[in-house]
């Protein structure tokens, strides 16, 4: 029997939780010197600004929920097999956060067993919260939000990300973009996969794909779009988008030509 939880009291308490953190991040930008930058991989960034602020989610999260254990980008807390699974990234968009622009994004997903139950990306930029819990639309800054209702490429503006690190599929990524350049209104890489995600829900971009991802960028941008009325699966049409590494994302009526271009370049081909 799943746990009773009250996932909209949850929802509205972590939000208040991505508040303080992205006040935080915004107010430490002016500091950042680069001494403080530490290069985790090529093109893979982190500062004192993403340890302290995923500290500080963490130690709230923990208050809020005890029972929780956590899978975070910076590994302040570990996963100890608990069936509730906060996933964090205390800041997406380092790279962007480092060059003094935006989008950048507090997001915090609640998973039960798996199954993602609260999702919450706080952009600081333009200081928009997209939120959904279990059983709820979701919402933008309160208003409720939808994907889109485009259903060919034509109509559509597509969102991306670039990979910094695992190039093996660098040429079939090549091949999809130029497809979609031909097809497409045009493509966006914004430098935020939680942001990104966030706008398939709002029904700004009309699809999303990138792979190389890891749980904390996708896991509550991708249950927004869900509760938004928009499909999520990786590049086989599977379900293993959360800790798989490739997601595709867009609204019902556009998904199934999306997914094919999609999967036909970068799926496991039989």
């Amino acid at each position: 029997m799943e746990k009773v939880i009250d996932y909209q009291n949850i929802c509205f308490q972590v939000q208040q939780i991505a508040r303080e953190a992205g006040f935080f991040i915004r107010s430490e930008r002016i500091k950042i010197k680069a001494a403080d930058i530490e290069t985790k991989s090529n093109a893979s960034f982190v500062t004192y600004v993403d340890k302290t602020a995923e500290r500080l989610i963490v130690g709230a999260l923990k208050i809020l929920l005890p029972e929780a254990g956590f899978v975070t980008e910076e590994g302040t807390a570990g996963n100890a097999g608990e069936e509730l699974l906060w996933i964090i990234d205390p800041l997406d968009g380092t790279t962007n956060y480092i060059h003094g622009i935006y989008p950048c994004s507090v997001s915090i997903g609640l998973a039960y067993k798996e199954e993602m139950t609260t999702g919450v990306v706080y952009e600081m930029g333009q200081d928009e919260m997209f939120y959904a819990w279990k059983g709820s639309p979701a919402y933008l800054n309160g208003q409720e939000i939808r994907v889109s209702g485009s259903g060919q490429s034509v109509d559509t503006l597509i969102g991306t990300g670039f990979p910094y690190y695992d190039f093996d599929k660098t040429k079939k990524y090549i091949a999809a973009l130029d497809e979609l350049m031909k097809k497409t209104r045009g493509l966006r890489r914004l430098g935020s996969a939680a942001v990104d995600l966030s706008y398939v829900a709002a029904g700004r971009f009309d699809g999303f794909f990138e792979h190389a991802l890891h749980a904390w960028d996708v896991a509550a941008g991708a249950f927004i779009i869900q509760q938004a009325g928009g499909i999520v699966t990786d590049f086989n049409g599977g379900s293993n988008w959360l800790f798989g590494g490739e997601i595709i994302a867009a609204g019902a009526n556009y998904f199934p030509e999306f997914y094919e271009i999609i999967h036909r370049h970068l799926g496991n081909q039989k």
